[in-house]
C-alpha cells in the first residue's frame, strides 16, 4: 500500500495490552486529526477505530500498526495485524460500512499481515484553519 501527496502519521501498539489497544488507538485518531485541524465525530471515529482494531488484534499478532492519512476533509485509517493468513471477514466489513461517515471500506492480505481500513468524513476543518489559509478554496 502506498499513500503519497497527503498527511500521514503511524504508530504501533502490542496487542498484548487488551483493551488498552483499542483505547490507546482511538485516543491517537482523535488526536492526530485534531492536530490536523479537523473536527471529526467522535463517536463515529471510536467506532470505525474499534472495529479496525479488534479485527488486526483478533488475527494473533504481537502487534498492530495503525496509518492515518488525510485529504479534502476525509480521513484513511489502516490497521495492520502483523499477522500473515488472516482469512477475509465480510462481516466487518459490513459492520464498518454501516457507520454513517464512512465513504469506503476494506482489507487485503500483505506479506506481514492483515490489513483492515476505512476512508471516512473527518468533519469539518476548523476555523483556525480555515483563518490561517490552509484550505484552499474557502
Amino acid at each position: 500500500m502506498a499513500i503519497r501527496n497527503r498527511r500521514v502519521a503511524n504508530f504501533s501498539i502490542r496487542s498484548e495490552q487488551g483493551a488498552w489497544v483499542t483505547a490507546k488507538a482511538v485516543r491517537r485518531v482523535l488526536g492526530i486529526l485534531e492536530d490536523w485541524q479537523y473536527r471529526p465525530d467522535g463517536d463515529g471515529v471510536r467506532e470505525i477505530v474499534t472495529f479496525l482494531v479488534r479485527a488486526a488484534v483478533a488475527d494473533g499478532g504481537r502487534r498492530v500498526s495503525i496509518h492515518v492519512a488525510d485529504e479534502d476533509s476525509m480521513a484513511l485509517v489502516t490497521v495492520l495485524s502483523h499477522c500473515a493468513g488472516a482469512p477475509d471477514d465480510d462481516a466487518l466489513l459490513r459492520s464498518i460500512a454501516e457507520v454513517s461517515s464512512v465513504r469506503s471500506c476494506g482489507t487485503d492480505a500483505a506479506p506481514d499481515g492483515r490489513r483492515v481500513w476505512a476512508l471516512f468524513d473527518a468533519g469539518p476543518v476548523t476555523s483556525q484553519r480555515r483563518a490561517a489559509g490552509a484550505v484552499p478554496g474557502l
